[in-house]
This record gives structure tokens, C-alpha cells and sequence, in this order.
């Protein structure tokens, strides 16, 4: 008999969200015998109107506050991705409004895991930011990197998203200290059509610019590297991770090893595109900054997945 698994997505109108509904769509999840997506979100409405194409049957969509609701579903699987990443949401040092968010948010869905998904599958969706800044010689950083405390080489905004998720995995590794199945995913970088183009992502920014039939325009005065996972790739791993979740809370680089700096980037786009590039304040001779992750432990849990998955 055919197995029928659903997966809850809290904060599922995001990117992340809007990239599983895009692959549950069109069948990328019927190898994992996923059939039902429950979607909680605060403002579902908007985006059943916004996103008509991502409405699909085996779909549900729920209103709620994941930092405020006092019940929430029951599901095979659940994936946390209800912080923003917007940096903006982030930049109020005086009152860490953004970080305080992704605390209330997980503190919430703590306690309501352990009433709700004693037998669930959870996986929390964190970041590479809490490694804080990536030394410049370390070209792909691991999961067993220490954690650097001085943070005060990052913006406010960096600096309360990092502590932020840093509480947030600290919440869902007592989850796994409490018997629950759970596992973190360390996001680092993303491509895919879902994509903001409106908020600080170089590549968003860069894609919007070249649409308009603008210049793509870099800013930075160094080598800035980065990597990007496609979106496909990114929702595949993420329902791997969620059958490796267990007591011990493994935890997983997800994001591409393969870094290309923003210069590159710049001219690929603008080229695609056909329209020009901008580089102010040029210098290829310093690297001021680098977000790459090691994903080799990621690599090791998915070499026996279906074809379609491939690492670029």
C-alpha cells in the first residue's frame, strides 16, 4: 500500500516555502511519498492571491503566528523556515527586535512540538550566519567550526540574526535532549525563480537590475565570495535532513561549495541579459569577505538519492 507522508512548512510563504510548494507541484516529492503540504503562515490569504500558481491539490493553507498560536497540526514532517531574512528586520540594535522574533518564534513552536510532534520529523531551517564571519583564508567552513564570539566585525543586523539562530538551535537541540527526532540545516546561499529581488541579495539585486535593462552595478571595494545552491537542490536536501533527524540533532551544511566572487557574478548576469556592468571602487587584489560552506557531510547523505539530484 502506498505510503501518504505530509509535511508541515511553518513560515512556508517565503522563499523556502514557495520553492517546496513549486517542487511538490511538479512531482518532485512523490519519491519521499509526501502527498500533503500544510502550509503556516501569517498572512496565507495575500499569498494565495499573489501565487496562484503554487496552489496545488494536497495543499493547505493555515493563518497563524508561529510565535503566538496555541495549536498547530499534526504531520509526519515539519519544517521550521519562520524567521526572516530580510537584514532589515535585523538593523535595530536598541531593542533586537529582529532576533527577539526568531526567539519568540522557536520558543513557541518548542513547546507546542512537544504537546503536537512527539512523532514527527523536525527539522529547523537556521543559517551559516552563526558561525559568524567567515575567516578569509578558510575557503569552505564545516560544521564543526567553532562558533567565533567577537562579533563586532559584523553589522547590527548580522550581528542579532547570528545570535538569534544561535538561540534557536540551542531550542530545538533540547527538542532532541527530550527524545523529539530533529535536525538542523545550516542555509548558506540560493538560486531559483522564487527568489527576492528586493532585499539584500547580490544575486536577487543583480538579476533585478539586468530585467530592468540597467547596469549591474557591484559596490564593493574587494573579492567578495559567494556560492549558490539551486532551489530544487535545496528543497531535496532539506527532506533528506528531515529522515535523518533523531534525538542526537544532526546538524548539515546546505548551500553550494562552489564560491564565485560577485565580480564574476555581475559579468555572468550581465551578459546573459545583454546589458552592461559596473564595478565602483574596483579592487581584485584584496578579498574582503566570504560565505561558502563545507557540505561534504551533506554530500555523504545524499549519494544514494535519486539521479536528479546533482551538485553544481
Amino acid at each position: 500500500m502506498e505510503k501518504k507522508l505530509s509535511l508541515l512548512v511553518i513560515g512556508g510563504t517565503g522563499f523556502f516555502g514557495k520553492s517546496i510548494l513549486d517542487a511538490f507541484k511538479r512531482g518532485l516529492l512523490k519519491q519521499y511519498d509526501i502527498s500533503k503540504i500544510i502550509i503556516l503562515a501569517r498572512n496565507t490569504d495575500k499569498f494565495l492571491i499573489e501565487y496562484p500558481e503554487l496552489i496545488s491539490d494536497g495543499v493547505e493553507f493555515i493563518n497563524g503566528d508561529i510565535s503566538k498560536i496555541e495549536f498547530i497540526p499534526n504531520a509526519d514532517f515539519v519544517i521550521h523556515a519562520a524567521s526572516s531574512t530580510n537584514m532589515i528586520h535585523y538593523n535595530d540594535i536598541s531593542n533586537n527586535a529582529g532576533k527577539y522574533n526568531i526567539e519568540k518564534a522557536v520558543s513557541n513552536y518548542c513547546r507546542l512540538a512537544t504537546l503536537y510532534h512527539n512523532k514527527s520529523k523536525i527539522l529547523y531551517c537556521s543559517s551559516g550566519a552563526v558561525y559568524g564571519k567567515q575567516p578569509l583564508n578558510i575557503e569552505t567552513i564545516n560544521e564543526d567550526f567553532e562558533f567565533q564570539q567577537d562579533l563586532s566585525s559584523l553589522s547590527n543586523e548580522k550581528q542579532n540574526y547570528c545570535l538569534g539562530k544561535r538561540f534557536a538551535e540551542n531550542k530545538i537541540q533540547h527538542l532532541g535532549k527530550n527524545g523529539l527526532n530533529v535536525a538542523i540545516a545550516r542555509c548558506f546561499a540560493f538560486s531559483g525563480k522564487y527568489l527576492p529581488k528586493d532585499q539584500h541579495y547580490a544575486l536577487g539585486n543583480f538579476i533585478q537590475q539586468a530585467e530592468r535593462d540597467e547596469p549591474v552595478i557591484v559596490k564593493a571595494n574587494g573579492i567578495i565570495y559567494r556560492s549558490y545552491m539551486e532551489a530544487d537542490q535545496l528543497v531535496l536536501s532539506l527532506i533528506v535532513i528531515l529522515h535523518h533527524s533523531s534525538p542526537f540533532c544532526p546538524i548539515y551544511n546546505v548551500g553550494s561549495e562552489n564560491q564565485i566572487s560577485l565580480y564574476d557574478l555581475a559579468k555572468n548576469i550581465a551578459n546573459k541579459y545583454s546589458v552592461t556592468y559596473i564595478f565602483e571602487n574596483y579592487n581584485d587584489k584584496i578579498i574582503i569577505d566570504r560565505y561558502v560552506p563545507n557540505i561534504d557531510k551533506l554530500k555523504n547523505v545524499m549519494k544514494n538519492q535519486n539521479k536528479f539530484y546533482v551538485y553544481k
